[in-house]
């Protein structure tokens, strides 16, 4: 078993909730669009799903067409609104490494890898691990 807490340290003071057991069908970009089906990744031999007509690179602005194709556009907090739904975008030195989806309840849900899916506020997965929060979009819920 993988101590999550030792992975993301802030998580430590936090009210996260497990809500699902470790699978490898699907990860965090996934997750945040909906998708519990696939792994989602933009690498560039195309191993992994990427939706079409999206750049297919490890750049914050691919994952920003990404989540635009789908409806979102960028805004300028997390503060949880009715009747929309957001998703954050974690980068480090290296790229975008993680997003996370607002939930009806204002707070965030994650998939962490291969790991399990929990329930947590925003900034708990801050870190070594995914970076920080660059950028929230949001969408209208319909």
């Amino acid at each position: 078993m993988v101590d999550l807490e030792a992975i993301f340290p802030k998580l430590v003071d936090s009210h996260y909730t497990t809500t699902s057991s470790p699978t490898q069908d699907y990860n965090c970009i996934a997750w945040a669009a909906g998708d519990d089906q696939r792994w989602w990744w933009p690498d560039v031999a195309g191993v992994r799903y990427w939706p079409p007509n999206i750049r297919r690179d490890e750049s914050l602005a691919a994952f920003h067409s990404m989540f635009e194709s789908f409806g979102y556009a960028l805004c300028v907090d997390e503060k949880h609104e009715s009747g929309y739904e957001r998703v954050a975008i974690f980068v480090n030195d290296d790229g975008p490494q993680h997003a996370s989806r607002q939930l009806a309840n204002g707070r965030w849900t994650s998939k962490l890898g291969e790991l399990d899916d929990i329930e947590h506020d925003l900034r708990d997965l801050e870190g070594t691990e995914y970076g920080t929060v660059v950028a929230i979009m949001k969408r209208a819920v319909v």
